[in-house]
């Protein structure tokens, strides 16, 4: 049976504001600027909890294979070196598994090794926020503000920088040039202008620092609501993405077409009308998700996904995914046999993220210090295998 995440379930049904109600809220009556509440950190725009009948197990193919070589015509006088396997690390769980998504190994190993792209161990950290308080903590995916201005801090002090998703659905495409430490800070849910103001505006002053908003495109969502967050993409630091419509009936084996493509579609067509722009993030409502799901979501267009699962960083061609249910973390759906890795990609929780941070710069430093030994063997077999066919790789930045 696929599990709908409780942490997320009980988020919604914690909520306790009015401001966070079912039905559509009233305008508000003063400007939620002027005072620092818990209420304002705390609400949700949710839309009523739904549910679904049980469903059977999904029966699921192999995992994404690791890349192969393509066609070409290698120098027949030369005899190609052997590559070298995926990176791997202990700083992962165990049931956590690298796996890579480019099949061309000579567009990989192009890629790779352009020097007016990332360089090897560039690393990407992915954070998960529901709720922040000023007061005490209620729930489990809840906050202190102190935690969230330490996280902060610890990012900085680490030499992270903030990236856009469409920042890193190039990165992870083409292995496009980004902070060698990179973080995308991810907002669930639809939140008040003061959400953001009061906690992030501060950062994008100093530091040019962004945040994304999971969005859910409720049709409940009343017009001040849309209007100031109109104002926070406009602003230029808060990037809108899609987080469903419904939004509270997660994907499973049992949605229809008709359910996912209006949920996705849905998603795209209110994005495209209120903030002039049309997402290439889905975050998964609740970190549901199916393989027919994800092949619908390609087919409307979408770049990335993202679930709920925190199984590790990124890099240019790895995704540490699970293959299978762990029993120590049974919320998270098995992801490696979606057979696409982008569009189900990882998140750290903002509960513990600072705990991960130096984790995370350590599997950039190994993964750098493991494509600098490997380095002779893989331009020689570009070289051997792929120049005859792409060309040499550029031997510098312009």
């Amino acid at each position: 049976m696929q599990k709908t995440p409780i942490l997320r379930v009980l988020s919604l049904l914690l909520v306790v504001v009015s401001l966070a109600g079912c039905a559509s809220p009233a305008a508000p009556t003063a400007d939620p600027t002027q005072v620092f509440q818990n209420a304002l950190l705390t609400a949700t725009y949710g839309v009523p909890a739904a549910t679904q009948t049980p469903a059977p197990t999904e029966t699921l193919g192999p995992p994404t294979p690791t890349p192969i070589p393509p066609t070409a015509t290698p120098d027949p006088n030369r005899t190609p070196p052997a590559l070298p396997a995926t990176f791997t690390t202990t700083n992962l769980n165990p049931l956590d598994v690298p796996h890579t998504y480019v099949a061309d190994t000579c567009q990989y190993l192009r890629s790779r090794w352009d020097p007016n792209k990332a360089a090897p161990g560039t690393v990407v950290m992915t954070i998960m926020f529901h709720s922040v308080t000023d007061g005490e903590v209620t729930h489990a995916d809840q906050i202190h503000i102190t935690q969230f201005h330490q996280l902060m801090k610890d990012l900085r002090d680490q030499d992270f920088e903030t990236i856009s998703p469409e920042q890193l659905a190039d990165f992870m495409e083409t292995n496009a040039r980004i902070p060698r430490r990179s973080v995308l800070l991810i907002v669930d849910d639809r939140k008040r202008f003061a959400y953001f103001d009061l906690l992030f505006k501060s950062y994008f002053d100093k530091f040019g620092w962004t945040v994304t908003n999971a969005w859910i495109s409720a049709e409940d969502t009343p017009e001040y609501l849309w209007k100031e967050n109109q104002d926070l993409e406009n602003a230029g630091y808060v990037n809108h993405q899609a987080h469903g419509v419904v939004h509270n009936i997660n994907a499973t084996p049992n949605s229809t077409d008709d359910f996912l493509r209006k949920e996705l579609e849905g998603s795209i067509q209110a994005i495209q009308k209120y903030f002039n722009k049309t997402p290439i993030a889905y975050i998964w409502p609740g970190g549901g998700f199916t393989r027919r799901a994800i092949e619908l979501a390609r087919e409307a267009g979408y770049r990335l996904g993202f679930t709920i699962n925190p199984r590790g960083p990124v890099m240019y061609n790895w995704v540490p995914l699970a293959e299978k249910d762990d029993p120590n973390r049974p919320s998270y759906i098995p992801d490696g046999p979606m057979q696409d890795p982008l569009m189900v990609l990882p998140r750290y929780w903002d509960t513990d993220a600072s705990y991960h941070i130096d984790t995370v710069r350590q599997i950039g430093k190994e993964a750098a210090a493991y494509a600098e030994a490997n380095r002779a063997a893989e331009l020689e077999y570009y070289d051997i295998v792929c120049a005859p066919t792409l060309g040499p790789i550029p031997t510098k930045a312009p």
